[in-house]
């Protein structure tokens, strides 16, 4: 499945009552938490359950029927969905709390998995745009630039308000048919990359191919002023409302750059290479740092990893993660680990003297851990443990770092 994701334009009519009913849906979802945590642990509803309950909440309160009931009950499963993941994160040693009620804003969007619920119309004489209805707020023109399916063949639609006050479609489809990926016998060294995820650079692969990070001072100089422009205006009057939207323009810019940015990317990885080994980095703790987190947090390693790994399926590549622990430690020519700082960024090798890049050094262990994973002729060599003399001292140039027992040394 893949999910297009498309600007509407609904009228101002139909815009106002969207808006209306996913306001009626966050306070839906909001006493349903409530009926959910009022039950003591072990004896609490499932969604099915509630989805009963929504009967008599509409005999209680009378605006819960003005939403679409299907969407009620879409709203309702959410909630279970979102209990679920916290189950999850719980059992991998996560602290997680309770679900929380969502104030006036915070829940925008509407959803509808029922084909019956929603209507295209591909004649509308515009090119570029099609006619989309739902059930309960109308009709509404939607930018398709993409191929847009008939409604049958589409099996869910989310239509949200963004923070920018943007209206945007997003249709979930089945994905067209998708090129095999090769058998790991048959893949050349050739088609292979290793890629060393970084901050210097983005990504280096073990093709000694470098691509920089994204330059986002000017947008993020940008935000910082629109925010305090929006600090100095009385919360919640119009000039307040007008400046907060500046703000989240200003945010969305550098969103989306950064998305432009992994997409294409991702795209071009899963085109040139049959097999994409990556380190499977654990984000979470490297954030809890004081060493250039703001940094880490641009990147959004995770964000990226999960697209390589949606688009290795779609274009028939394999994508492999491997532990990252070691690699730029490891020498990639007799596998001798040679500890260094973060600031030394090339390799020398104490034992064979092989001299490279550390970043390059990186790269080409994670496409030999990757190959050894999928079983591409080849294994992951043994580290060799070597000891040097204890009484061993040198001085070293923070650029260029040559090894303790190296030929140069």
């Amino acid at each position: 499945m893949i999910t297009l994701r498309c600007r509407a334009y609904p009228e101002e009519e139909s815009a106002s009552e969207a808006w209306h009913h996913i306001d009626i849906l966050r306070q839906i979802r909001n006493h349903a938490i409530r009926d959910y945590y009022s039950y003591e642990e072990g004896n609490r509803p499932n969604k099915y359950d509630q989805h009963k309950k929504l009967t008599e909440w509409k005999r209680t309160w009378s605006v819960f029927k003005e939403p679409s009931a299907h969407a009620a009950q879409q709203a309702i499963s959410q909630i279970h969905k979102d209990i679920e993941t916290l189950k999850e994160r719980q059992k991998n040693g996560y602290n997680v709390g309770r679900l929380k009620w969502q104030g006036k804003g915070e829940f925008r969007s509407i959803s509808y998995n029922e084909s019956s619920r929603y209507d295209v119309d591909h004649n509308t004489g515009d090119e570029g745009f099609i006619q989309f209805r739902l059930e309960k707020i109308g009709w509404m023109r939607v930018r398709a630039h993409r191929n847009v399916p008939e409604a049958k063949d589409i099996s869910r639609v989310v239509l949200k308000k963004e923070k920018t006050d943007e209206w945007y479609v997003s249709f979930t489809v089945d994905t067209p048919s998708v090129p095999e990926k090769p058998s790991p016998e048959m893949l050349a060294d050739a088609d292979c990359v290793g890629v060393d995820l970084g901050i210097q650079s983005y990504i280096h692969t073990s093709d000694n191919l470098s691509v920089d990070s994204l330059d986002l001072a000017d947008e993020y100089e940008r935000y910082a002023r629109e925010q305090r422009v929006l600090a100095r205006k009385e919360h919640g009057s119009n000039n307040w409302e007008k400046q907060r939207r500046k703000v989240a323009k200003a945010k969305r810019s550098i969103r989306r750059k950064v998305l432009d940015f992994q997409h294409k990317l991702t795209t071009w990885l899963v085109k040139e290479y049959d097999l994409v080994a990556v380190e499977d980095l654990n984000v979470k703790p490297m954030l809890e740092t004081q060493q250039s987190a703001k940094s880490k947090q641009d990147a959004a390693w995770s964000r990226f990893l999960r697209l390589l790994e949606y688009k290795g399926d779609l274009y028939g590549t394999h994508v492999i993660r491997v532990n990252p622990a070691g690699t730029s430690k490891e020498c990639s020519q007799c596998g001798v680990e040679t500890p260094k700082p973060v600031w030394v960024r090339e390799h020398s090798c104490p034992a064979c003297g092989h001299e490279e890049d550390r970043d390059l050094n990186a790269a080409k262990n994670i496409l030999s851990r990757g190959k050894a994973k999928v079983g591409v002729g080849c294994s992951e060599s043994t580290p060799v443990e070597t000891a040097l003399p204890t009484s061993t001292s040198l001085e070293v140039d923070a650029k260029r770092v040559i090894e303790a027992g190296s030929p140069e040394a």
